[in-house]
């Protein structure tokens, strides 16, 4: 096991390390930041409106117009959310450098408009909103990094206007900004042109075709996102938020999957993906946090005799409730814990598993692309991940279920091996007491 663990820290660590302090994936994950309240805004006038039974108790007419009112809610920020992530990226870029961060979010914005076609059947000028969303996503991101490098590189080349003394500051900060942006924008005009002149006609095609197309098909098989799973839990054991680092790379993916379950969800369409965004933060991370604790912390109330871990019981179960297990992962302690190491890996792929074979089956149906907000607690969050279905609180349940019986016997180890020592440390302030006494008397 000693062996294990070594091999796994001298490889993983520096990897992580890495990955954590790259600025192109900080800015990604700070960018999705940004854009998550939007989402969860979109995501919540979603569930409204699509409350069940609510056809058959409504007339015709007035389901329709009940939809019609709360439908731009979500077509204002979940079908045009590559928009606000980009501008989120382009903004952290240029902020991690102490520039202008605004214009790192307007120049990256501009840049994507730029390369995106403005043709909707044969009406021009008019950009469909589905590029706007999951299918431009990955161009957005990389148009996002690229703007904002070049602006970046202009500016750090003085390339700016100087305004004298005694104009407002909005003003000076603005004509600094114009040449960098002239110039990065012009670039992506070019690259436009050149585009238009090849068999992909369009970036976004492109992009789509040779990069997002294949790398979305790999995110939503059931191997990659195993190998997802564990990587997050292996992160986690060493110290290191593993939820962080993952997303960071699989994010993108997962996002672009969500919005084609949405858009199918609202169509009244069959869902296309098992695997996405909320597959994995309403069924495995939405049950008390990374490594399902949830289901920990009911096994420490049902099975367990030590103080130490009925303390963390006590302590770690309100904020579970709500997916936060600080308290759990750095009180059992999960991090470098060999005697936890097994059910901290394997439960989470396990559930993976069995809940991706649920939904593939039709047993459970498939997340609607609903973004349901992570502290949202457990039951609650599966019935509306899964478009106001009951059956996403029983695979839920099902998962606490799972998570339980794994952990059980090396929480009873764990548990035993606390009591042991507590019983010890009894007996000796006992027997301590007792002399004491003793010599008092005497």
């Amino acid at each position: 096991m000693n062996k294990i663990m070594n091999v796994l820290e001298e490889v993983l660590l520096p990897i992580a390390d890495k990955l954590n302090n790259n600025r192109y994936l900080t800015a990604l994950r700070n960018g999705f930041m940004v854009a998550l309240p939007l989402i969860i805004f979109g995501s919540i006038f979603v569930v409204i409106a699509n409350f069940p039974f609510l056809d058959q108790v409504l007339s015709e007419e007035a389901y329709t117009a009940y939809k019609a009112a709360l439908d731009p809610a979500s077509a204002a920020t979940l079908s045009i959310m590559g928009l606000f992530v980009i501008i989120g990226i382009g903004y952290k870029m240029v902020e991690q450098r102490g520039g202008e961060a605004i214009y790192g979010g307007v120049v990256a914005l501009a840049s994507f408009l730029i390369l995106t076609p403005q043709v909707l059947e044969e009406t021009t000028g008019v950009i469909p909103t589905n590029v706007l969303g999951a299918e431009g996503m990955f161009l957005g991101i990389f148009t996002a990094f690229i703007a904002a490098e070049l602006y970046h590189f202009f500016v750090r080349r003085n390339l700016t206007i100087k305004m004298p003394e005694g104009v407002p500051s909005a003003v000076s900060r603005s004509f600094s900004a114009l040449i960098p942006i002239t110039f990065t924008l012009t670039i992506f005009l070019v690259i436009r042109v050149l585009f238009s002149l090849t068999a992909y006609e369009t970036v976004q095609n492109f992009i789509y075709t040779l990069i997002q197309e294949p790398l979305t098909a790999l995110g939503s098989g059931l191997p990659a996102t195993l190998i997802a799973v564990l990587l997050i839990q292996v992160f986690w054991f060493f110290g290191l938020h593993g939820q962080i680092i993952i997303n960071s790379v699989f994010d993108p993916i997962w996002y672009s999957l969500n919005d084609q379950n949405l858009a199918a969800f609202q169509a009244g369409e069959e869902l296309p993906n098992v695997v996405t965004k909320q597959f994995i933060d309403t069924f495995i991370v939405g049950i008390g946090g990374s490594g399902m604790t949830l289901a920990v912390i009911i096994a420490i109330f049902v099975v367990t005799k030590s103080r130490q871990l009925k303390e963390l019981g006590k302590l770690g179960g309100p904020a579970g409730i709500f997916n936060v297990n600080e308290p759990v992962i750095f009180g059992l302690p999960v991090i470098m814990n060999p005697l936890i190491l097994i059910p901290w890996l394997v439960a989470p792929v396990v559930v993976a598993i069995v809940t991706y074979f649920a939904m593939s089956s039709g047993f459970v149906p498939k997340p609607a692309g609903v973004i349901v907000p992570w502290t949202t607690p457990a039951l609650l969050s599966g019935y509306l991940a899964t478009g106001n279905n009951i059956m996403g609180a029983v695979m839920q349940l099902i998962n606490i279920a799972i998570v339980f019986v794994i952990w059980l016997p090396f929480l009873k180890v764990l548990d035993n091996q606390y009591y042991r020592e507590e019983v010890s440390v009894d007996t000796n302030d006992k027997n301590s007491a007792a002399t004491s006494t003793s010599t008092t008397t005497a």
